[in-house]
């Protein structure tokens, strides 16, 4: 009888023991599952920002605000402190405790990322530190909304000053200082990042002007980082912005740093134009192209320039320029000189025009897409302008397959906006 009552008991406590440890692990495993869940729902509630060991990225500075105060350094976010606005939002003007001016881009809903997208664009933007890329201040994930907080650079895009927007007027010394400071950020990712990056939307948009008229590359969004296994190329759906967008990357999906050159070449190219790359259906690669002529001076570009770069006066190391402009948008991205070579370029023609490439900025001026597939057709080809018959907005949407009805240009894929109309775009 005792002997019963023993083995009962051990075997009841051994019952006892195996729920218990049943018990144990499942609620082991429900703790793991909502860990996941709420990682998904929000990847920075483990991320301790004050923290470089292990896994954990290192900000170098980039700070996690939360909306309210956000709500607070822009009055609300009112329409008073906006400053700028695209499909994927608006960009407001905001003022820090400390006084200092910051620039936040906040996502509207339907542009959102990923929570974990939107925190690699946030470690890669950390890791960047140059002055003449704009600079990450800090970020917000919370209540629903996703924001980047960016220094405020407060003249403008160089697209605002080659407009006339602005009223900040770009002789050909600013404007040859400009473009060194922005082949030079965009030198920097390509050569000095760990891992490199290939901004992949260079654009006069995307160059912004401090108060000293120094160029600064902005916006990151469209940036993609090369690992150690794609040394060569990044195979990518296209992504960027039509008038500025490699062709060859346009036609095999294959990404490398030349495509940022070929962008790059653009600029160059609007820098002493003024004209948008893709203006009443003329190509301005092509419009340079069809105007040069060697033996003449400059080029026989005088119809081309543009009348504000100081045509009475002696614009030194121009022609150069275009060469290197010309050789930055060359169909084959192995004809493209490397950044690091369009940098001393630019350097070398400054010394000939009389300036120290090394001397800062100017002080203030007297005036003060996406495809999803790749594409067999060339996108500056003649029949795609034919296409157009002059009509810009029309030949973007021929090859972009974007609604006709629209007045500005939406992405295929996201329906992301840019509401400059002059500012024909594809964007993620």
């Amino acid at each position: 009888m005792g002997i019963g009552i023993i083995i009962g008991a051990a075997a009841g406590g051994t019952v006892l023991l195996l729920l218990l440890l049943l018990a144990g692990v499942y609620a082991f495993r429900q703790k793991r599952r909502a860990e996941r869940a709420s990682d998904q729902l929000n990847p920075f509630a483990n991320w301790d920002l004050n923290s470089g060991s292990g896994g954990i990225p290192q900000l170098k500075g980039a700070r996690c605000f939360s909306f309210e105060e956000l709500k607070k350094y822009t009055n609300k976010f009112s329409e008073a402190n906006s400053i700028g606005s695209g499909g994927y939002g608006k960009v407001y003007l905001g003022t820090l405790p400390i006084g200092q001016p910051i620039a936040i881009k906040r996502a509207q809903k339907e542009s959102m990322q990923g929570g974990h997208e939107f925190k690699t664009e946030i470690e890669l933007l950390s890791r960047v530190h140059h002055k003449n890329l704009v600079s990450l201040v800090g970020f917000c994930f919370d209540q629903g909304e996703q924001m980047l907080v960016y220094e405020f650079v407060p003249n403008g895009t160089l697209k605002d000053s080659l407009s006339g927007k602005s009223g900040i007027r770009l002789d050909w010394m600013r404007r040859l200082k400009v473009a060194l400071g922005a082949a030079r950020g965009l030198a920097y990712l390509h050569e000095l990042a760990n891992p490199p990056i290939i901004h992949r939307d260079i654009k006069s948009t995307n160059i912004l002007l401090d108060e000293r008229l120094v160029a600064k590359v902005a916006d990151f969004g469209l940036s993609k980082p090369m690992s150690d296994d794609e040394k060569d190329h990044v195979t990518t759906q296209v992504k960027g912005t039509m008038g500025y967008l490699d062709p060859e990357y346009y036609m095999t999906q294959q990404l490398t740093e030349k495509s940022d050159v070929y962008s790059f070449g653009v600029v160059m190219l609007e820098l002493i134009t003024a004209r948008m790359p893709i203006e009443r259906g003329k190509y301005i690669v092509k419009v340079v192209q069809t105007a040069m002529d060697k033996t003449k001076v400059l080029y026989n570009l005088h119809e081309v320039l543009d009348p504000a770069i100081g045509l009475q006066t002696s614009l030194k190391g121009l022609e150069k320029f275009v060469d290197l402009a010309m050789s930055c948008v060359e169909e084959a991205g192995a004809n493209r000189p490397a950044m690091g070579d369009v940098v001393k370029e630019i350097e070398n023609i400054m010394q000939l025009a009389g300036l120290n490439p090394n001397a800062e900025s100017s002080t203030t001026s007297a005036s003060y897409e996406e495809v999803s597939k790749g594409n067999s057709g060339h996108p500056y080809s003649k029949e795609a302008f034919d296409y157009s018959r002059g009509r810009s907005q029309e030949f973007i949407l021929g090859w972009a397959g974007i609604s006709k009805n629209a007045r500005s240009v939406v992405a295929v894929e996201t329906g992301r906006v840019n509401t400059r109309r002059t500012n024909l775009s594809i964007k993620k």
